[in-house]
């Protein structure tokens, strides 16, 4: 997942786990439980990076895992791109009652960030278990999830259970260079087949841990930003140092770049960021449940919302489309003045929010018709928020309410991108849920010394095996 802060709640702070937590993570696992940190560990430990991993190579473990638990080699492919050899892409069908019946898609994705051994406390690429926590590359984003829906399926056929609907596991590659290659993009396009389903889960959405470890939030992610990057450039005839001229394009640059800084795209809610907003007010302390009470009215509070963004900067980008400079480059002698100065500026679109209107609110704050302005890369999809029915929220709310009693289920918007955004474009709608709580200082997805909690990823494991069987037991779509 390219970045999915969703709102680190206030009240959570970054402590170890208490002793008697630890103790009970450090139990004997039950057989099921050490069979699936075999496969997790498996799953982690083959390098899935663009640079030198494989994807294929880990979608045939994940295959063989199946075949071995009996599911039939006629309900699984693994599709590579003829001119990507190693970006294959898993697809298993687990088989259902009701062929009539769309099925329920398991989306998750093989690929890794980069990650460099003599950065890292412990090596990226082995699984290592250390006071409570699991540590690796992928061991929350997102081979958690893969590991985890891999493990249901297998428990599935051992079990004997016959679902309704079917359940398509995707496990796909590319996720997080989607700029290079992305496979669920790619599936889409040349096996659209694959990726028909009632609607997906996905990751984009965990849970919140309070200063004691204990849940008090557990996200579903309903929608999210759309990525767009954009091309910022002047060009100038230069000249010798000595003779410096009255334009230049680096002080021009600069200029336009300061306006744009200085900009707050216009504050707006949708049904899914007001629920999310609603929740906190019941879960922060007085002062900051008003602000958030000021900015749900109608006109929003635009002063509250400041004071919320120094509260949590993931808040400011929940209500507002936001574009920030991420790359400047410019001359090309230290003794010549400048004949080019560019820029990257990123942004996080709102759904609902044209491309186009965003390019054109940075041309007038650029403020200088000399400043090209173009878009970077091919469009990515418009961004589109599914519906969070009744049959999606209660399940969740039912059996979060079982597995952690006091749980407040908190709907909420990915301010990152996740491969969902090309899902609910093709019409399949797709939430992030995947019930793997975190403390504030999160998983360091991305960053050095990724982690999980082991108790977390074991409490998302079995919140995921049964929240799949009532999806695939209902009897929507």
């Amino acid at each position: 997942m390219r970045y999915t802060g969703a709102g680190t709640l206030v009240v959570a702070v970054a402590l170890a786990l208490s002793s008697s937590q630890a103790q009970a993570q450090a139990r004997t696992p039950a057989p099921d439980e050490a069979a699936f940190r075999a496969l997790y560990k498996e799953l982690i430990e083959i390098n899935t990076t663009l640079s030198v991993g494989s994807c294929t190579e880990a979608a045939n473990a994940m295959r063989a895992r199946l075949l071995a638990a009996g599911i039939p080699a006629a309900d699984m492919q693994v599709l590579v791109p003829p001119d990507r050899p190693k970006d294959g892409n898993l697809i298993a069908t687990y088989r259902g009652t009701d062929p009539k019946a769309a099925p329920i898609m398991l989306l998750a994705h093989l690929d890794v960030v980069e990650a460099r051994r003599e950065d890292w406390t412990r090596d990226p690429f082995k699984l290592v278990e250390e006071d409570g926590w699991f540590y690796a590359r992928g061991a929350s984003d997102d081979k958690a999830m893969a590991a985890v829906f891999t493990d249901s399926l297998i428990r599935y056929r051992k079990e004997g259970f016959k679902p309704r609907r079917d359940i398509r596991l995707a496990l796909t590659c590319g996720e997080e260079t989607s700029e290079t290659f992305d496979g669920v993009d790619w599936l889409l396009k040349h096996h659209p087949e694959t990726m028909k389903a009632a609607f997906a889960l996905n990751e984009g959405a965990g849970g919140e841990l309070d200063e004691h470890g204990k849940p008090v939030a557990l996200q579903i992610q309903a929608g999210e930003k759309q990525y767009q990057d954009f091309h910022l450039e002047l060009t100038d005839p230069g000249g010798h140092s000595s003779r410096p001229k009255k334009t230049n394009p680096i002080y021009r640059l600069s200029a336009a770049l300061d306006r744009i800084g200085a900009y707050q795209f216009p504050l707006s809610l949708n049904p899914t960021t007001r629920a999310y907003f609603t929740s906190q007010i019941e879960l922060v302390p007085a002062a900051v449940a008003e602000d958030i009470k000021a900015v749900l009215r109608e006109p929003p509070d635009a002063a509250a919302a400041e004071r919320l963004w120094t509260v949590n900067p993931a808040w400011n980008s929940m209500l507002r489309t936001t574009c920030v400079a991420t790359m400047v480059n410019a001359g090309h002698a230290p003794n010549a003045l400048p004949q080019r100065a560019s820029a990257n500026v990123n942004c996080r679109i709102l759904p609902g929010v044209p491309v186009e209107a965003v390019k054109q609110t940075l041309a007038r704050l650029a403020g200088d018709e000399g400043i090209a302005i173009t878009t970077v890369g091919p469009p990515e999809p418009a961004a589109v928020a599914p519906a969070l029915t009744p049959a999606i929220m209660q399940p969740v709310r039912k059996l979060a309410e079982e597995i952690w009693p006091g749980v407040a289920v908190v709907p909420t918007m990915s301010t990152g991108a996740t491969d969902g955004r090309y899902l609910n474009a093709a019409g399949t709608p797709t939430y992030g849920l995947s019930g793997m709580f975190h403390d504030a200082e999160g998983s360091r997805a991305h960053g050095l010394n990724e982690r999980i909690r082991v108790k977390s990823l074991m409490d998302g494991r079995r919140f995921l095996y049964e929240i799949v069987k009532i999806y695939a037991n209902g009897t929507e779509g």
